[in-house]
């Protein structure tokens, strides 16, 4: 039982990291999710989430075989 994590863009370099696979335990959220990846860091405040690619909030649920993912704001011009 795992959940497959994904860090993209700045947040990949800054973890160090572009994916792992972490071990299910329930119940779990998002912000549960990345302060396991991350060893405690604190997730910066407009870091955007994504569970099965559906953009979510960090206290969304996950579930046994969810992918989590994390990217910093997009912006454009």
């Amino acid at each position: 039982m795992s959940i497959n994590v994904q860090f993209f863009a700045s947040l990949r370099e800054t973890i160090g990291r572009q994916q792992l696979a972490l071990d299910y335990t329930s119940p779990m959220t998002v912000q549960t999710v990345w302060s396991q990846a991350t060893g405690e860091q604190s997730m910066p405040d407009n870091t955007l989430c994504a569970i099965n690619m559906e953009y979510v909030k960090p206290d969304a649920s996950v579930q046994d075989g969810d992918e989590v993912a994390f990217f910093p704001p997009v912006t454009g011009g």
